[in-house]
């Protein structure tokens, strides 16, 4: 799971941003371990199918729609001919339904519909990046299905795959996602994908600007995950305790008024 791809990212994206040369020499390392990129749609339609896949397969994900992901990502993708996923938040594509809401220069509607030319599935990531786990039901519809009428309007195409903002999702949050017409969704979990996770919580390991080439090798091949992401997993954890319980709470204050 990648997000911003920048030389120069301000300091809302730093943290989860790579620079274009660590991007490129992973994705060299991708090709050379043998690993096959596919897209989600590809994924989730085999695990559904039982066709098989290829061997050594691999999912490159970005989240949000920076614009680095076109300057920078999909040169790098082509030279290997690899695929990959892009989820959008439609409200932070620069054009006429964007929000402000971008955290950086994001990528305009020309630029998203080069990205789905060469390959890079464009999968839907909210309208406007909330908690969705957090927003009413007319809210969480909302988001979903103004995000998937946004794509298909200017793509030409309905999105079959969605990622959670934040990777938060529940129980209700899925369900949503499903009925909204999405036939699979990513989370993170920063753990590998397994066809067990079922097609609506698919988990994703994130690569952040601190993750040299080292862990990055590893981490691809399965290795080390747990102790790598320890961590973040806790923190996970314990901020979903923290969000059932605001959850909750509105649901008490709403029945009470």
């Amino acid at each position: 799971m990648y997000h911003a791809v920048a030389t120069d990212p301000n300091e809302a994206t730093r943290a989860l941003s790579v620079t274009p040369e660590a991007f490129a020499e992973q994705m060299a390392v991708l090709a050379e371990l043998g690993l096959n990129p596919v897209t989600t749609a590809r994924l989730a339609a085999c695990w559904r199918s039982g066709r098989p896949l290829p061997v050594r397969p691999v999912l490159i994900t970005f989240d949000d729609g920076y614009e680095g992901v076109h300057r920078h990502a999909l040169p790098a993708l082509a030279k290997h001919g690899f695929p990959a996923t892009l989820f959008v938040s439609t409200g932070w594509i620069q054009g006429p339904y964007d929000t402000g809401g971008g955290l950086d220069t994001m990528l305009d509607w020309d630029q998203v519909r080069e990205l789905a030319a060469a390959g890079v599935e464009i999968g839907g990531h909210s309208h406007s990046h909330p908690q969705l786990d957090q927003v009413c039901d007319a809210t969480l519809r909302f988001e979903l299905i103004h995000c998937k009428e946004i794509l298909a309007d200017q793509l030409g195409a309905v999105p079959a795959s969605f990622a959670y903002p934040y990777g938060y999702s529940s129980r209700r949050v899925r369900s949503a996602v499903r009925e909204a017409g999405y036939a699979q969704a990513l989370a993170v979990g920063n753990g590998l994908a397994r066809r067990a996770q079922g097609p609506y919580a698919l988990r994703r390991v994130t690569v952040r600007r601190g993750t040299d080439i080292a862990e990055f090798e590893r981490v691809v091949q399965g290795r080390a995950i747990a102790r790598t992401f320890a961590v973040d997993r806790v923190l996970t954890k314990g901020y979903a305790l923290v969000r059932r319980t605001r959850q909750a709470r509105r649901l008490v204050h709403r029945s009470g008024t």
